[in-house]
């Protein structure tokens, strides 16, 4: 290991040589939304070695994010996710460019956020228009894009696979978000994270539509964890080539 990389970093660059490593630290992910898969798959991008991170979400942290969200403990309840993560990761990689951005991000903004120099996005957004403006305006600009598909309902991690959204299927929030793109005429060409494993029976009830949501869906620990590490591993691997 080159004598200017850090210890912390030394089994990274004992798998992927320096020159990968140096792609990572040259790159620019954007992560929006910061809840049980995206904060996850943040984390795993900073612990990789990406050089700048902008972080994206106006939520706070809740008792009942705590069975399941990184940044979520009893001591962390009322703090903004960002901010709990940003100083993590900073206790990570004190070199890391981290920008946080505590705010929803839709319509227009998404406009004005994307305009920044990004290397590749996570979508982490579990509500369908902002997710399905964000894939479409990311496609636009030509920046690779992985979304993550629900990770609520589901039981089984070994069913969780990296492919084209054209070929995902036994995922509702997958079925509305083909339909929503197709209407915007896309169809395929970006990655997503999905499971092919039926829901729980029994895991979704309705609620008043409080916020932006207008069901629960019960969720274990470790689903939305690997789906963050999916979608963090799509992202290092197509940049480290």
């Amino acid at each position: 290991m080159a004598a200017n990389k850090p210890l912390w970093l030394s089994r990274t660059d004992l798998l992927l040589g320096e020159e990968r490593l140096e792609r990572l630290k040259n790159a620019h992910v954007l992560v929006v939304g910061l809840g049980g898969v995206g904060a996850y798959a943040a984390e795993m991008l900073c612990r990789a070695g990406i050089g700048e991170l902008t972080i994206v979400d106006a939520d706070i942290i809740e008792e009942t994010n705590i069975n399941r969200q990184q940044p979520a403990l009893h001591s962390t309840v009322g703090f903004a996710k960002a901010d709990i993560l940003h100083a993590r990761f900073l206790d990570i990689n004190p070199k890391l460019k981290i920008n946080p951005i505590i705010e929803f991000i839709c319509d227009d903004r998404t406009d004005e956020l994307l305009n920044n120099n990004y290397d590749y996005v996570v979508d982490a957004i579990d509500t369908l228009s902002p997710k399905a403006n964000l894939i479409a305006k990311a496609m636009a600009r030509g920046i690779p894009i992985v979304s993550s598909m629900g990770a609520g309902g589901k039981l089984d991690p070994t069913r969780v696979s990296v492919t084209d959204i054209s070929k995902s299927h036994h995922c509702p929030l997958a079925h509305m978000l083909r339909k929503r793109l197709s209407r915007m005429g896309i169809k395929e060409g970006f990655k997503v994270v999905f499971s092919d494993e039926e829901n729980q029976p029994n895991s979704i009830i309705i609620t008043n539509g409080e916020g932006n949501k207008k069901s629960n869906v019960g969720t274990i620990s470790y689903m939305p964890a690997v789906f963050g590490i999916c979608c963090a591993s799509a992202v290092i691997r197509d940049l480290a080539q």
